[in-house]
């Protein structure tokens, strides 16, 4: 079991070889094996996948711009599903800071705007609060950061 207050601060990225896939509206967003984790503090893992590993046409830029102290500007991307678009379901840092370069482009899925996220075939619990992005699977604990009452941790 892996607890998310024996994560580090600033954010630890590290790759990983665990399958990741993500669908909606019917449709292979992602599958790939070649995936990044950002581990932080109070923080389920968020997953940022290569740009190569999702489906051609899946993704559209949206408007926003966020920014993070640790990794730089984000950048917002919308979901499109054959007639299905969710806004703002993924983010990227285009040109991070230096100790995050490695994952340059790559996008993360909120897990909750989209039907279906899994690592290892197991299926994810979304973050509470919807601000993090977290993906929760059975081998990591809290508690977490995120839901009501939490900001202030």
């Amino acid at each position: 079991m892996e607890s998310v207050w024996d994560y580090p601060r600033p954010p630890r990225l590290e790759r990983t070889t665990s399958r990741v896939t993500i669908v909606h509206a019917g449709m292979v967003i992602v599958d790939s094996d070649r995936c990044w984790r950002v581990l932080e503090t109070s923080h389920p893992p968020v997953y940022y996948v290569p740009r190569d590993d999702i489906t051609a046409g899946a993704l559209e830029r949206a408007a926003g711009r966020s920014f993070c102290e640790f990794k730089g500007d984000a950048t917002y991307w919308d979901v499109v599903a054959g007639d299905v678009r969710v806004p703002q379901a993924g983010w990227s840092y285009e040109s991070p800071t230096p100790a995050y370069r490695e994952m340059a482009g790559a996008v993360a899925f909120y897990p909750s705007r989209v039907d279906e996220c899994r690592v290892a075939g197991e299926l994810v619990q979304p973050q509470e609060g919807d601000f993090y992005g977290g993906w929760i699977t059975s081998g990591i604990v809290g508690p977490f950061k995120g839901g009501p009452g939490t900001l202030g941790w």
